[in-house]
């Protein structure tokens, strides 16, 4: 017939058996392969499950483990920083960092202090994993269980404390204590971490009380201003009347030594002198006389000198002249 459509035979081709098993032989190797080969990168460790009980731990590089779901390799960053957050929640980091306070942060922030006041205490733990034994297999939830253990503890600390030791010249000590208390905490729970730092980032009043608080901070300011300076004028004043008064001290002793010594001179030179007098009364006596004629003469300005053996003349003296002293 004319319309008749002629009807084509396709045939696959042949394919050798042994390369089908060659093929598939080398699939099968790739797949045991990438599932036996793993790498550790240098903060991490590996920690490796057999049917999902726990065989062993791997350092940082190449290592092989049993493929096809036998073993199972979980990584654990023991050498990263890690970080949580209180009281608020990083919404962008960067050059200017975001943050917002979600409900459930502001709910965490609220403590009541140990004088029964209300403190809003925002907070940063930084932590690394050092034991990822116990970090896994420890605890079912290790990140929630953490977060509560920091809450319970600086509510502790916090009311063990007064608002303004909270808010003022008290935070330091609050967070050291609290550090130190966490991590006694998580050693006691086996939870495998190990605290870096807790850093109360800021501690604030609640907003309605806030300007009655900023007033009482600025008043504690300002006494102590007034007690540094009083303590500077102190140790100005203090050591200045010291040293006058040392200096008076000195000066009575030395007029005290001079007056015994010159006392003393003295009383040699009298006993001195009578040694003398007894020796030879009359010449010590002329001696002495024309002493003090020659220390007395040369202070008097006007001099008189009369012979008593004179008895003719009278001597004339001019004695409307003013004698001058």
């Amino acid at each position: 017939m004319a319309n008749e459509i002629p009807q084509i035979e396709l045939r696959l081709p042949r394919l050798n058996p042994r390369i089908i098993r060659s093929v598939i032989l080398g699939i099968i190797i790739v797949i045991l392969l990438f599932g036996s080969i793993y790498q550790v990168s240098p903060e991490e460790t590996g920690v490796i499950l057999r049917f999902g009980k726990f065989v062993r731990t791997t350092d940082p590089g190449l290592h092989f483990k049993l493929p096809l779901g036998i073993e199972k390799l979980i990584k654990v960053p023991v050498q990263r920083q890690l970080k949580m957050e209180f009281g608020f929640r990083t919404r962008k980091a960067g050059i200017r960092t975001e943050y917002t306070v979600p409900p459930e942060a502001l709910k965490e922030a609220i403590m009541l202090t140990g004088d029964l006041n209300v403190a809003v205490v925002e907070w940063i733990v930084q932590y690394k994993i050092k034991n990822p034994y116990n970090y896994l297999f420890k605890l079912r939830d290790v990140e929630t269980t953490f977060r509560y253990m920091n809450e319970a503890v600086v509510r502790k600390v916090v009311g063990d404390h007064s608002v303004d030791e909270v808010i003022t010249i008290g935070r330091a000590k609050i967070a050291l204590q609290a550090k130190e208390e966490l991590q006694k905490l998580c050693d006691d729970y086996e939870i495998g971490l190990e605290i870096s730092q807790l850093i109360l980032q800021d501690v604030n009043p609640p907003d309605p009380v806030k300007p009655s608080f900023n007033e009482v901070n600025e008043a504690l300011q300002e006494k102590e201003r007034k007690i540094n300076e009083a303590w500077a004028e102190y140790n100005k004043e203090i050591p200045k009347a010291r040293g006058e008064a040392e200096q008076m001290i000195r000066k009575a002793e030395g007029y005290a030594m001079e007056r015994i010594n010159r006392a003393r001179g003295e009383a040699e030179r009298f006993k001195s002198i009578y040694r003398e007098y007894v020796r030879a009364p009359l010449v010590t006596r002329r001696r002495l006389y024309l002493e003090a004629i020659e220390e007395v003469l040369p202070k008097v300005k006007r001099k008189i000198i009369i012979d008593e053996l004179q008895k003719n003349l009278m001597p004339l003296f001019n004695f409307s002249q003013e004698v001058k002293k």
